[in-house]
C-alpha cells in the first residue's frame, strides 16, 4: 500500500526576511504611491520619451530609498507591527490624496491632531471604507500572515548589511543620472514633494510633533497688561463689538465681491443702502482653521506663526476691563478662548435645533441675547466683545450646512466623496452654505440695529476652499503652493449710527478702504480700535479704520 505524500500547508510557507522586506518596499513604491504616480503622469515634463526617463528614474530612486529604509528598520519582533504601520500610513494618505487632491505636510497633520468627532464623521463613507479595505486591510493582513524563515542572527546581519549596501549603491548610481530632471520636476511642481508615501507622513508627524511639543513647553507670555478703555459714562450705552469668524468661505463665491450668483442677498441690500462695507482684497493667515484662527487673534500676525507662545486679542480686551465671550459652533477655538468665558452652541438648551450635537449657524443669532445677559455686569458697563465661531462652509458635507427651506441652487452634491460629483453640484451645495452665512449675518444685524448701544459687527472667514480646480478639493495646502481660492477670504463691517458717532468716523470715508489690500494681520488692531482699547500691543497703524477717524 502506497501512502500519499501530504501536500504542504500554504500557511506554513516561509520567506526569507529580506524577501519580505523587498516585497513590502515594492508594494509601497507601487500601489502605496498611486497618487504620486498619477500626479507625475499628468505634468507636462513627463510627456514623451524624455519624460518617461525621468519617471523611470523617480520610480527606481523611490524603490531604492524604500529598500534602504525597510532594510534598516525591519529588525526583531517589531518587524511585522512596523510594516503594518507603514502600510496603513500609505493607504490612508493615498485615499485622501486621491479623493480630495490634498497633500500630506505638517499643517495637514496639525488639522488631524486637532479635529473632533463631528469632523471625522463628515469624512466617513463607503468610499473610505472600500479604500481602507483594498489599501490597508488586505495588504496588511497578507503582511501580518507572512511567516519569516528563521535565519541565524550573524548570517542575517551580514545579509541585511549587504542588502542595504546594494540598495544604497542603486540610489547613489541613479541619483546623478536623474538629478537634473527630478530637481526640475520637484521645483516646478512643489506639491509632489508632499506626496511621497510614507516619507511624507513620517516627516509631517515628526516635525509637527516636535513643533507642538516645543510650543507647549514655552511659558505663556502676557500681552497688553497696560490695556485700558475709556471710562464708562452710561452703562446702558456701553459699546458692543460682535466678531463673526466664518469657516471655509472663499472670496470667489461671495456675492458682495462680484460673484455671478447672488449668494449674499441680505448683505447686498444693506450694502446698497450704504450700511456696511465689504473689503474685497483680504488675505488669510493660513489655509486651515488650526493656523488661521490663532493667527488672526495674535498681535504678531502671519509673521509670528512660529513665534513665542503669548496671549491674544481676547486677553488684551479682558485686561482692559471689557466683557469678552466666545460662542463656538465649530471644533473649538484652537486655544484662543482658553482664558475667557466660552461655550459651545450645542451646550445650550437647543435639543430640537441641534440634532446629533451639531447646530446650524442660524441658532447663533437667537443665542446672542442670552450670551449678552450672562456677561459680567461690571465689565459689560465698560463694553463687550463677543466672538461667534461658525460652522460655515465646513466640508466636504456642504449640503448639510444649509437648511432645506433656504436652498436656492439645486441639485446639490450630497456625498462627502466630492470627486464622485460633477462640479456644478458641488458648487450648488457650497453656494447654498454661503447663503446660510448671509442669512445669519442679516439676522444678527437686524437684531443689533434695534439696540441704542453703539454696535459693530465684523465678519471675516478663516480661510478659503478649493472646489475641484485642478483636481483639488477642501483646504489646508502648504502656503507656498496653495491656490488663491484657499487664501482669499471675504470680510465686511457693519456699524450702527451710534457706533459711527462714537468712533467719530468721517462721512463715507469707509468706502475708500473697501478695495485696499488687507489681511488677517489687521484684525487684532482693528477690533481693538472698534472697542477703543489702547495698549502697547496695539498698533494704530494696522487699524483699518484709523484714517477715517477725526484727527486720524
Amino acid at each position: 500500500m502506497t501512502l500519499a505524500t501530504p501536500r504542504p500547508d500554504p500557511a506554513a510557507r516561509t520567506w526569507h526576511p529580506l524577501a519580505l522586506d523587498a516585497l513590502l518596499a515594492a508594494w509601497l513604491a507601487s500601489a502605496g504611491n498611486l497618487p504620486l504616480w498619477l500626479a507625475v503622469s499628468r505634468v507636462p515634463e513627463t510627456q514623451g520619451p524624455g519624460g518617461w526617463v525621468a519617471v523611470a528614474g523617480l520610480v527606481l530612486l523611490l524603490a531604492g530609498a524604500l529598500l534602504v529604509s525597510v532594510g534598516l528598520l525591519m529588525w526583531g519582533p517589531w518587524r511585522r507591527a512596523l510594516g503594518l504601520v507603514l502600510i496603513a500610513m500609505a493607504g490612508v494618505a493615498s485615499y485622501f490624496m486621491l479623493a480630495y487632491g490634498i497633500v500630506v505636510d505638517p499643517g495637514m497633520l496639525a488639522n488631524v491632531f486637532h479635529t473632533d468627532a463631528l469632523e471625522v464623521h463628515g469624512l466617513l463613507g463607503w468610499p473610505l471604507f472600500a479604500a481602507l479595505l483594498a489599501g490597508v486591510l488586505l495588504p496588511g493582513a497578507l503582511w501580518w500572515r507572512a511567516r519569516a524563515r528563521p535565519v541565524p542572527w550573524r548570517r542575517l546581519l551580514w545579509q541585511r548589511g549587504a542588502f542595504v549596501l546594494v540598495s544604497m549603491a542603486l540610489v547613489a548610481a541613479l541619483l546623478p543620472l536623474a538629478f537634473q530632471d527630478l530637481a526640475s520636476l520637484m521645483r516646478n511642481h512643489k506639491s509632489l514633494r508632499y506626496m511621497v508615501n510614507p516619507y511624507n507622513s513620517v516627516y509631517a508627524l515628526a516635525l509637527q510633533g516636535a513643533n507642538e511639543g516645543a510650543h507647549a513647553a514655552q511659558p505663556l507670555q502676557a500681552v497688553g497688561l497696560d490695556a485700558h478703555a475709556p471710562a464708562a459714562t452710561d452703562p446702558a450705552h456701553a459699546p458692543l463689538v460682535v466678531v463673526v469668524v466664518g469657516e471655509t468661505v472663499r472670496a470667489a463665491n461671495f456675492g458682495l465681491g462680484g460673484y455671478a450668483r447672488d449668494t449674499t442677498p441680505r448683505l447686498r441690500a444693506l450694502a446698497a443702502r450704504g450700511e456696511l462695507t465689504y473689503f474685497d482684497r483680504v488675505t488669510a493667515c493660513g489655509t486651515s482653521t488650526q493656523v488661521s484662527v490663532p493667527c488672526m487673534f495674535s498681535r504678531l500676525g502671519r509673521a509670528g506663526l512660529n513665534g513665542p507662545r503669548e496671549e491674544n486679542l481676547l486677553d488684551v480686551l479682558q485686561h482692559a476691563g471689557l466683557a469678552v465671550y466666545w460662542l463656538d459652533n465649530q471644533a473649538g477655538c484652537k486655544g484662543v478662548c482658553e482664558r475667557v468665558p466660552h461655550r459651545f452652541a450645542s451646550e445650550f438648551a437647543l435639543a430640537d435645533a441641534c440634532p446629533a450635537g451639531e447646530c446650524p449657524d442660524a441658532a447663533l443669532a437667537p443665542l446672542l441675547p442670552e450670551v449678552l445677559s450672562s456677561l459680567d455686569a461690571q465689565r459689560r458697563a465698560n463694553g463687550s466683545v463677543v466672538v461667534l465661531h461658525q460652522m460655515g462652509n465646513h466640508g466636504p458635507d456642504y449640503h448639510l450646512r444649509s437648511l432645506p427651506a433656504r436652498k436656492a441652487f439645486l441639485p446639490e452634491c450630497e456625498t462627502n466623496a466630492l470627486s464622485r460629483c460633477d462640479r456644478e453640484r458641488i458648487v450648488n451645495a457650497y453656494d447654498n452654505a454661503v447663503r446660510e452665512t448671509d442669512h445669519l449675518l442679516g439676522e444678527l444685524i437686524a437684531q443689533l440695529a434695534a439696540t441704542p448701544r453703539p454696535v459693530a459687527l465684523l465678519y471675516v472667514s478663516d480661510h478659503g476652499e478649493s472646489l475641484g480646480e485642478n483636481g483639488l478639493y477642501l483646504h489646508g495646502m502648504p502656503w507656498s503652493i496653495a491656490p488663491d481660492e484657499q487664501k482669499q477670504v471675504p470680510m465686511l463691517l457693519w456699524l450702527s449710527p451710534a457706533m459711527r458717532t462714537r468712533l467719530q468716523l468721517r462721512g463715507d470715508c469707509l468706502d475708500t478702504l473697501a478695495h485696499r489690500p488687507w489681511s488677517h494681520d489687521n484684525l487684532f488692531h482693528t477690533v481693538a480700535g472698534l472697542a477703543q482699547v489702547s495698549a502697547s500691543a496695539v498698533e494704530p497703524g494696522k487699524d483699518m479704520l484709523r484714517e477715517c477717524r477725526a484727527g486720524g
